[in-house]
């Protein structure tokens, strides 16, 4: 019985070889069960970041709405306190200005026994009416022989062939009020021309 060239037995086909042979050899595969749970992990992980992203915006929401809450509590506390201070302090002005209000009924109540009297009572309770604006911040502003301010005077009328150099207050129409910020009203007031033989404006 004659064998085939190269070896091996007769009628068996010899396998192809290669040159050289491949160092790594087969590629390994992973055990059956770790195959079946890989793909399984990143899907649990991918859940589980959802569920955390969840929680945190339902947990930022619910800080918004307090925050909202607290925000519009806050602003209703202010209105109330600032109405309730508004109104404490009318009462104190108005309080102040009772005694003027007395004194001006008494002197009213003695006007026909004493008719002499009601004028001196009628000064007095001026003085206290003035008294009692002061207090409040307004002193009485009159000034005469002083140089005219447009911020604290306004000026009605001019006078022409006064001594006082033009431009002086030399009359007050009305007294003026408060000063600078507290400016209930400017004195008006009649101020100086200059020197001439004309008549007053």
């Amino acid at each position: 019985m004659s064998e085939t060239a190269g070896g091996g037995e007769a009628g068996r086909p010899r396998e192809p070889r290669t040159w050289p042979p491949d160092p790594a050899g087969p590629p390994a595969q992973a055990p059956a069960e770790e195959a079946g749970r890989g793909p399984a992990e990143p899907v649990e992980a991918a859940d589980e970041a959802g569920e955390d992203i969840a929680a945190k915006v339902a947990e930022l929401e619910d800080r918004w709405r307090r925050t909202l809450a607290d925000l519009d509590n806050y602003r209703k506390r202010t209105v109330r306190a600032l109405d309730e201070e508004r109104d404490a302090e009318r009462a104190r002005t108005a309080a102040q200005w009772l005694p003027v209000l007395d004194n001006l009924e008494r002197a009213l109540e003695h006007a026909d026994a004493e008719p002499g009297a009601v004028i001196q009572g009628v000064r007095a309770v001026l003085d206290q009416a003035r008294d009692v604006i002061a207090r409040l911040g307004y002193p009485r502003q009159d000034d005469v022989g002083v140089p005219f301010d447009p911020f604290r005077h306004e000026a009605v009328s001019t006078l022409a062939g006064t001594d006082a150099p033009e431009g002086t207050v030399v009359g007050v129409a009305l007294p003026g009020y408060g000063e600078g910020p507290r400016q209930l009203r400017p004195a008006q007031v009649v101020v100086a021309k200059g020197r001439s033989d004309g008549p007053a404006s």
